[in-house]
């Protein structure tokens, strides 16, 4: 038996597991059972009933448990499936199952960042209300081009792979 929502006692602990209040949880349960209708058409009773496989996750709210844990603990396939009752893979798979759901609850409850603007006039008009906007510089590492010019483009030569 893997660790359960159910087990959970207080919120600290709900908190420590998911990132969310327990209520917070119950809210996002209901966003997240009509993401998983959205896309398959039926429940997940519905859709394990027709299935010949055991299902690990056998409610929306197993199901959301997993991937937000999986998501605030930071642990490693293995780790999850000894925590969760079942292999590295299945839980990677899992993970991979359910997170474009919880990205779809997360979008119709209005809580996801906009992520792409098709003109600079939008940016802007979406922009307009805030006083500051901060942006990810961080610099991205690029194959080396064996082209000098090109290299000289890219590479100040103070930066050195080994410092």
């Amino acid at each position: 038996m893997g660790l359960k929502y159910t087990s959970l006692r207080n919120e600290r602990q709900w908190k420590a597991t998911t990132g969310l209040s327990q209520a917070k949880f119950i809210e996002l349960v209901h966003a997240f059972g009509e993401a998983y209708e959205g896309v398959f058409g039926c429940s997940i009773q519905e859709r394990q009933a027709n299935s010949s496989q055991e299902a690990i996750f056998r409610s929306y709210e197993d199901l959301l448990f997993f991937v937000l844990f999986s998501l605030k603990s930071g642990l490693g396939y293995d780790a999850l499936g000894a925590i969760f009752d079942c292999d590295g893979s299945t839980a990677k798979a899992n993970q991979a199952f359910a997170l474009p759901l919880l990205q779809a609850a997360l979008s119709k409850l209005g809580f996801m960042p906009r992520r792409s603007f098709s003109s600079v006039e939008e940016f802007e008009a979406h922009f307009a209300e805030h006083d500051t906007l901060l942006v990810d510089g961080t610099e991205q590492q690029i194959q080396r081009s064996r082209d000098h010019s090109v290299q000289k483009a890219h590479f100040s030569g103070k930066k050195k792979s080994h410092r």
